[in-house]
């Protein structure tokens, strides 16, 4: 029998069974939607998080106090308070270091009139601006005649200036309070955006001596105020690796570790970019699994509907075979109406997954959005893959039908 006529038939036979049909679809309908929004807000999640990264700089260095082991970040007592602003003046004369900032961070309650929040709190030096490629949409940043004096002065990130202020015009020379101490706003940062899980704009920055002498507390380590983080800018990305291998060694003779035992520990951010990309490709990946079970109980439906249809055309296929119609010919008629049910149901899933996915990307994750990557490789895999269920689902109730006895087929009422 040609296909195409094969075709016709399938049709034909769903055609006069519409509301079953229907209804034998919409598993596989949801299977491959859930598909293909868990895959697209997955890659979304993905993307959005490596541009926030990559928008910081990729040359970027972080030293933060505690060390990596097999079992993960030891901060215990001995390591917790061990980074000081004397390890963060000799990092600064390393070759391949262009700049180096000092940070402590704690969280703090900034009012302005009625109007109060809760956000991240960087006490930072001068040079922080110029590490973290950051940039004023209005005013100044910290000075160093700012840091030098422990002046009582802010930067707002975006979104605390709308929260307060409702937007960030004539923000610069307002007086806000930082856990009831009045600061004076000389500057406010241009937006950034936020990954779903930190908003880079939703924080404040003061100077680091002020927030070591006034908010977060002036604790001593080896005769030197600690901080919580030294961030170290590289002269470009491909001194990255040797700017991580000074500054290891470094900080060892510095603290007098050796390799297994430090009390620090040294991170690029292409670490920290391939750690977040391992994790969001481990989201994904599950989601999809998860999304996956249910275009197999679609499949489920597909055979039961399928068994179903041989059983009520049992007469005909007695009726085919009478005449002459092969073994091979009742397989493939009934193979065929399977992987037609499994197909529409595929097409329309692929739609209404995009149109959620659309939707999802509406939707703010703190103060931010997903864009969702729909890709054409996971439209194809979501088709094929419910195509595959459509004929595995499908082979059983066909072999059953084509293995029917012409005589038998022919008393069956």
């Amino acid at each position: 029998m040609k296909f195409y006529r094969l075709i016709r038939e399938a049709f034909e036979s769903l055609n006069a069974n519409k509301m079953r049909s229907m209804l034998t679809v919409l598993g596989i309908v949801i299977g491959v939607a859930a598909v293909i929004a868990m895959l697209s807000i997955g890659r979304g999640a993905q993307a959005s998080i490596a541009s926030r990264i990559e928008s910081m700089g990729t040359n970027l260095v972080y030293v933060t106090p505690g060390s990596t082991s097999q079992g993960g970040i030891q901060s215990g007592a001995g390591t917790a308070g061990t980074l000081t602003l004397d390890d963060a003046n000799a990092l600064s004369n390393l070759p391949g270091v262009e700049a180096v900032s000092s940070v402590t961070n704690s969280f703090v309650q900034v009012v302005y009139q009625g109007q109060n929040t809760r956000t991240r709190l960087l006490g930072v030096t001068p040079d922080y601006v110029t590490v973290s490629s950051l940039t004023l949409d209005d005013g100044e940043f910290i000075s160093d005649q700012d840091q030098s004096t422990r002046s009582l002065v802010v930067v707002l990130g975006s979104a605390v200036a709308q929260d307060l202020f409702g937007g960030t015009g004539g923000v610069v020379g307002q007086r806000v309070r930082l856990n009831g101490q009045p600061y004076k706003v000389v500057g406010v940062l241009a937006s950034k955006g936020g990954t779903g899980f930190f908003n880079q704009d939703d924080q404040v920055f003061i100077p680091l001596s002020t927030a070591l002498y006034r908010l977060v507390g002036n604790s001593q380590f080896r005769g030197s105020s600690v901080i919580s983080q030294i961030t170290i800018k590289a002269s470009s990305a491909n001194v990255v690796n040797q700017v991580v291998s000074e500054v290891t060694t470094t900080m060892r003779d510095l603290h007098g570790t050796i390799a297994g035992a430090d009390d620090f520990t040294v991170t690029s951010q292409q670490d920290t970019l391939a750690a977040a990309t391992q994790v969001t490709d481990i989201l994904t990946l599950f989601l999809g699994g998860i999304a996956g079970i249910s275009l197999a109980v679609g499949g489920i439906g597909i055979m039961n509907i399928m068994l179903t249809t041989v059983s009520e055309r049992t007469h005909e296929i007695g009726l085919r075979k009478a005449v002459g119609a092969k073994r091979q010919d009742i397989l493939m008629q009934f193979l065929v109406e399977s992987m037609m049910l499994s197909l529409l149901g595929g097409l329309i899933g692929v739609a209404l997954g995009w149109g959620i996915a659309h939707l999802m990307g509406q939707v703010q994750f703190s103060g931010s959005t997903i864009t969702p990557v729909v890709g054409l490789d996971s439209v194809l895999l979501a088709t094929l893959f419910s195509m595959a269920v459509g004929l595995f689902f499908g082979i059983y109730p066909a072999t059953r039908a084509s293995r029917l006895q012409p005589v038998e087929a022919l008393r069956y009422e």
